[in-house]
């Protein structure tokens, strides 16, 4: 049994690197207790049940996107550095997916994801319009793609963030 205090930070960030790697099934107490080589009561001593422990893991994650999000709004630079560089922040969250797949088992995961992407939304079209492009279409489709290129199967990071660099070129190229 693990010999370290663990504390609700180490609960979450076990957590997320559970949802990364076996989906929604792994937030529950016992298997990420078995992660921390410890007791199912330490996974209790520090939430009340397996659905606050969700809770608590949505809500930081929700923060830390949200807080990403702000930083980018206030970001000094060119838009169109900016839209890259926002860009390539959501291509390199190693949350995104594992979230998005949350998502669609659990309502609650969903309305709060769907609040962030109408944000993101919001952030990409204002960079858009700063670069002449009016047509929110074009936001919409460079989110879209930004978030389905994960799942596209055989490709790697870097492959993918050529793509969304390439369509982003594309779409610069209409200014």
């Amino acid at each position: 049994m693990s010999t370290h205090r663990l504390t609700p930070d180490i609960w979450l960030a076990v957590g997320l690197q559970a949802l990364q790697e076996q989906g929604p099934r792994a937030l529950a107490a016992e298997p990420l207790a078995r992660r921390l080589n410890t007791t199912k009561g330490s996974f209790y001593w520090h939430f009340p049940d397996v659905p606050a422990f969700q809770a608590a893991l949505l809500d930081m994650w929700c923060r830390e996107a949200e807080a990403a999000l702000l930083t980018a709004g206030q970001k000094a630079g060119p838009a169109d550095r900016k839209l890259r560089d926002f860009c390539d922040s959501l291509l390199s969250d190693p949350n995104e997916q594992s979230m998005r797949l949350w998502a669609g088992s659990d309502a609650g995961v969903a309305i709060r994801l769907r609040a962030l992407d109408a944000e993101r939304l919001k952030h990409v079209t204002e960079l858009l319009r700063e670069l002449g492009l009016g047509n929110k279409g074009f936001a919409l489709a460079l989110l879209g793609t930004i978030v389905g290129l994960p799942l596209t199967q055989g490709t790697d990071p870097a492959q993918r963030l050529q793509a969304v660099e390439t369509m982003i070129d594309t779409v610069l190229a209409l200014t």
